[in-house]
């Protein structure tokens, strides 16, 4: 202490109250501290960075200021201007000019019609080239005035646009209050990794700027937020024109078709991981739709599903709802595959209602060979005119368990049983086994543990 103070986290000493504690646990006792003598509070401080807001392209929103010679010359002249409190100026080829504001009656500023959009070869955005639209009169003094020709990145539109779909056609306002208080907050927002810091914070920042004016609804813009993997190239690193590994989309659709890219883009892997792309996955995303062509095109006309079959198409109905409520798309093609499967070698038990409750179930990841074989086999209007099918929860029951028999919790045998038993039901069947009677015999039981259509565990004293 005496040569410096020691600014790393420890254990608080000559500190009162708080000697003894960890840093992590003193600065929440303190801060509480703080709060409760009415001297302090808890603060949450982004570290941001200072964001350019302009760029030096067409494609983005105008900036909608002027920049005004004459105004700055009068400023300059009359000290006591009250233009110093409201305006600031900027310096442009060594000369002032004052920063004038459009007025919010001219608003929005539109873009011009440009023919050609390269950049221009002093590095100003193309719209410099536009005189036309370039000069203009000052709204405040009416002399000669110039556009900025900078524009908004593109985060700046991507902040907020989603609020304007609620209220798309509003000529009178951004949206109506009642719209926005409906829709608002985005249910789920997701989006690339590349965005979950810079743009998520932007965009916040702009929505509670927007509901600090009262227009927002709520002051947080999104209730979930995830983040999707990157495709990477078969070698393993990312997509490049430089490495020449890109893959093109439109050549796999041409060779295998829309639903087998799509398809295969969910079965690659888990949802938020990277992974590298796999042509002989392709071919096995597409040998597998092949498949369903086979099955359809066979089995439509039994009139039938045997018990097997139906209970096989409702698990894989339960499969999928609950998956793509976790955003898993991979396992749902998974368990596709082992359905049809399942469906090529039982062609006999594979009737109409199964054929065409599980069409509908790949309509939302094959749309395109869906919508095909549904009106192949006689069916209109379109598959997504139809209700998405539910699961019956008591059609996928199995009809026998393997129910585990453990006494003091050993393993000590297991029974085959039928399905949905209660507890007295199952301890009765249990008790009467020859096996457990013997391993049983001359002990008391005090209690029982049961786990419906798994495991019965009996504790002896």
């Amino acid at each position: 202490v005496s040569k410096e103070a020691f600014i790393d986290y420890g254990t608080l000493i000559n500190s009162g109250q708080f000697n003894g504690l960890s840093s992590d646990e003193a600065i929440k006792k303190i801060t509480l501290y703080l709060e409760k003598i009415g001297i302090g509070r808890k603060r949450t401080q982004y570290k941001l960075r200072d964001w350019v807001f302009s760029r030096q392209h067409y494609w983005g929103e105008p900036i909608p200021v002027v920049y005004c010679r004459k105004c700055w010359e009068e400023h300059k002249k009359n000290k006591n201007s009250k233009l110093k409190l409201n305006y600031d100026y900027t310096i442009i080829a060594g000369k002032e000019y004052m920063i004038v504001p459009i007025p919010e009656e001219d608003l929005p500023v539109k873009l011009p019609y440009v023919e050609k959009y390269q950049p221009t070869k002093t590095g100003e955005s193309p719209l410099a080239n536009i005189k036309d639209w370039v000069n203009v009169k000052c709204p405040r003094c009416g002399g000669e005035a110039k556009r900025e020709t900078d524009t908004m990145p593109n985060w700046a539109g991507s902040n907020w646009y989603f609020m304007r779909y609620t209220d798309p056609h509003n000529e009178k306002a951004l949206a109506d209050k009642k719209k926005l208080k409906y829709w608002l907050p985005v249910d789920w927002y997701n989006g690339g990794m590349e965005h979950t810091t810079l743009h998520l914070l932007y965009s916040r920042f702009c929505y509670k700027f927007l509901y600090d004016l009262g227009i927002a609804p709520s002051s947080e813009p999104y209730q979930k937020r995830t983040s999707h993997g990157m495709v990477l190239a078969e070698d393993g690193r990312k997509m490049s024109k430089s490495f020449g590994n890109v893959i093109n989309p439109d050549e796999i659709i041409e060779s295998y078709g829309a639903d087998t890219l799509r398809l295969y883009e969910m079965f690659m892997g888990p949802f938020e991981q990277a992974i590298a792309w796999s042509t002989q996955g392709v071919k096995g995303v597409y040998r597998f739709l092949q498949r369903v062509w086979e099955l359809v095109v066979d089995d439509n006309k039994n009139e039938k599903s045997n018990s097997e079959a139906i209970r096989a198409i409702h698990k894989l109905n339960k499969k999928i709802g609950e998956d793509l409520e976790k955003a898993k798309f991979n396992t749902p093609i998974a368990a596709f595959m082992e359905f049809v499967n399942f469906a090529l070698k039982n062609k006999k038990g594979i009737g109409r209602d199964v054929i065409e409750r599980m069409l509908l179930l790949l309509a939302p990841f094959a749309p395109h060979i869906a919508e095909e074989l549904w009106e192949r086999i006689g069916n209109s209007p379109s598959i997504f005119s139809q209700p998405y099918p539910r699961y019956d929860e008591k059609l996928i029951q199995e009809e026998t368990v393997t129910l585990i028999v453990q006494i003091n919790g050993k393993m000590r045998a297991r029974l085959n049983l039928p399905s949905g038993l209660n507890e007295e039901n199952v301890k009765q069947k249990t008790l009467a086994d020859m096996r457990v009677k013997k391993l049983l015999l001359g002990k008391e039981i005090n209690k029982t543990f049961f786990l419906p259509d798994r495991l019965i565990n009996f504790v002896t004293k």
